[in-house]
């Protein structure tokens, strides 16, 4: 039962499911990556090239094709190719300290929402690092125009959403499902007033849940959130593009002082990498 003035303190455990909803919901940027444990400080691991195999030419052979093999022929060699990276973990972490009185004696809500605040912080700054990741992309290009130009008929944010699919397909991803579009909410609402959008429902469905994301285009589900550059896109392939290796799970700590403070400290440790950089696409100058 919550606790009132006057009564015995919020336990510890309470606390901490309250402060990891609180983060859960909030957080954005963990559904578009692979989440890979780790109990290591550095973490090493592969991009992939992205391009297809294709047959080497050789000295006086122009032919490119794997089919049409003369029997007893030797097959083709084919190479390919992967980089290795090295990141390092880093704590998230925030905790404030309140007066004992003030948890005692201060209307409920106070308490609330400072447990709120406390998860925020966590969740803004894991958010802020996995979206500056995914912006390291290579795969990227202006918009076609800003969108919002104060010519409305020149605004084409509907193509520079198909510009990202395609950039995605073309780098031999499969653009069927698990797409995921990524929004400042100053972006989101130039969206959704542009006059092709808002006139044609066979572009945009509603389609809002918790953890940002708040409808569908084009197959990319959107997800809007603050920990983003206002006028840039980020557009990925979720649990494709994104690993986020975690060294510590989000973890609360509570101390009580009787009498003088309480503490709330909150917590997470990890970093994430962009593992594939064209299952992800960038999108500037929006």
């Amino acid at each position: 039962m919550a606790d009132i003035p006057g009564e015995q303190d919020l336990r510890a455990e309470d606390i901490d499911s309250v402060v990891k909803n609180y983060a859960l919901e909030q957080f954005t940027g963990l559904q578009i990556c692979t989440v890979v444990k780790t109990n290591s400080e550095t973490n090493t691991y592969y991009q992939e090239k992205d391009s297809d195999i294709v047959k080497t030419i050789t000295t006086g052979i122009t032919d490119t094709s794997f089919g049409q093999r003369p029997e007893g022929a030797v097959f083709p060699h084919v190479t390919h190719s992967w980089t290795e990276t090295n990141e390092r973990v880093k704590m998230h972490g925030a905790v404030h300290t309140m007066s004992w009185q003030v948890w005692k004696l201060s209307a409920i809500d106070v308490k609330a929402r400072m447990l709120e605040r406390v998860a925020r912080a966590i969740a803004l700054s894991v958010d802020d690092a996995i979206y500056t990741e995914l912006a390291t992309t290579t795969n990227t290009a202006p918009a076609v125009q800003t969108w919002d130009n104060a010519t409305e008929s020149l605004q084409q944010p509907l193509k520079d959403i198909l510009i990202a699919r395609s950039a995605l397909k073309l780098n031999n991803w499969t653009t069927t499902s698990n797409l995921k579009m990524i929004i400042h909410p100053t972006n989101f609402m130039e969206l959704m007033n542009n006059p092709v959008i808002r006139n044609a429902g066979q572009f945009y469905t509603d389609g809002v849940t918790r953890n940002g994301v708040v409808g569908k285009i084009a197959d990319f589900t959107i997800i809007e959130s603050n920990a983003m550059t206002e006028n840039q896109v980020l557009f990925c392939i979720s649990q494709t593009a994104m690993s986020w290796y975690e060294a510590q799970p989000l973890k609360t700590h509570v101390k009580e002082e009787p009498g003088e403070t309480i503490t709330i400290k909150a917590y997470q440790m990890g970093v994430p990498v962009l593992i594939n950089n064209n299952a992800a696409y960038k999108l500037t100058a929006a």
